[in-house]
């Protein structure tokens, strides 16, 4: 064998019999981002869910304010805002049925929201009160995950299941363009693919993973290019124009549920506010970036298609206002409530069965907590 052989350079051509497993043609994504408003598909839109959407849009910008405005008087420990990425949240959310599940990251509290989760309980996890903060089953929504990409697997497993059980289940897994580069994102997606499971994956492209832009992660011509590799179908859609996303998740979810397998959709938007309430964005990106995209905003699109055709007046945009104002004031009365905590809570829902560790730390705890009533009396 020659050096250049065993160095890897040699590649000798397959059998003549050897074929592509699948045509890649039709799993390519388009060009372009997918969109609807200020195009001529805008006229086929349905006015019912266009109003729908931009009613959850003005309602979850105002949800971020207030729950960074919360971080601020200490009755959050942290929050990340999606502020300009409303669209892709609410209307991917509204895509599934009632008992489709939805598993979330840490920056997809709106999509929670959207799918009927109370606000307050969408932060009790942020709030560092008590575990998940709501009941995952009532909801069919999934703890919001703030490792990177770990609740995909989690998806594929649930959706798998569903199908092997004959249940009419899709699962919609969402992520950040920073969880495309964990290694739980290939097995999620490779599995899915290898198993056909019932499960649509959708990145928000905010363009950076916390202060790393998306040019540093990967050299793909977009995220949803890497669909061909696993051998389903790739979409690329604008993410900040909600007709659109709603439609791109809806055809995914449809194709997942007639057993056509997972679809993976890449939403191009941008995060306005900063990683979190802990991060400085200033020391990464511009302030000409930030207004460029403003100036693409999701509530601002939809509510000129919506007055453009005359599907909304004045009269409607304040009410759409109205409605999260009052939301917001609930959430923040809820919210500057002290709740009412049980230290014993820290050893429930750990395991079925306490192991003898847990049990003898959960009577140290009720010692030493009867020990200070005691001395309190």
């Amino acid at each position: 064998m020659t050096v250049m052989e065993q160095r890897g350079a040699y590649r000798p051509s397959p059998p003549p019999a050897w074929q592509p497993r699948t045509d890649p043609a039709p799993l390519l994504p388009d060009a372009e981002p997918y969109r609807i408003l200020g195009t001529e598909a805008a006229a086929k839109a349905d006015p019912a869910l266009l109003r729908r959407l931009y009613a959850e849009l003005v309602r979850g910008r105002r949800y971020n304010a207030q729950a960074t405005a919360l971080t601020k008087q200490g009755r959050l420990a942290v929050y990340p805002s999606s502020t300009g990425q409303e669209a892709c949240e609410v209307a991917a959310a509204l895509a599934l049925q009632e008992h489709d599940w939805l598993f979330p990251s840490y920056r997809d509290t709106l999509a929670a929201v959207a799918r009927g989760l109370d606000p307050v309980q969408a932060l009790t996890l942020l709030r560092g009160d008590w575990h998940t903060g709501y009941d995952p089953h009532e909801h069919r929504v999934a703890p919001l995950c703030t490792p990177l990409a770990t609740q995909l697997p989690h998806a594929v497993g649930l959706a798998h299941a569903a199908r092997l059980k004959g249940d009419d289940v899709v699962a919609l897994a969402m992520v950040g363009d920073g969880g495309s580069s964990e290694g739980d994102f290939h097995e999620a997606l490779n599995f899915a693919a290898v198993w056909q499971a019932p499960v649509v994956f959708l990145v928000q492209n905010n363009g950076f993973a916390i202060s790393v832009p998306l040019a540093k992660q990967t050299a793909a011509p977009s995220l949803a290019h890497k669909a061909v590799g696993y051998g389903m179908p790739g979409r690329l859609v604008d993410g900040n124009d909600a007709a659109a996303v709603h439609e791109v998740v809806s055809d995914a979810v449809r194709h997942a549920r007639e057993g056509g397998g997972p679809t993976l959709i890449e939403a191009i938007t941008y995060r306005i506010d900063a990683h979190t309430n802990a991060d400085d964005a200033t020391r990464y990106r511009g302030d000409t970036e930030v207004e460029a995209w403003r100036a693409h905003d999701p509530i601002a699109l939809l509510e000129h298609e919506l007055t453009e055709r005359g599907l909304i007046d004045g009269d409607g945009i304040r009410a759409a206002r109205d409605a999260a104002e009052a939301m917001a004031a609930d959430l923040r009365e809820r919210m500057n409530q002290d709740p009412v905590l049980d230290p014993m809570d820290l050893f429930a829902h750990v395991y079925a069965e306490p192991t003898p560790q847990l049990r003898e730390q959960q009577a140290q705890l009720q010692a030493e907590l009867h020990a200070e009533q005691e001395g309190g009396h």
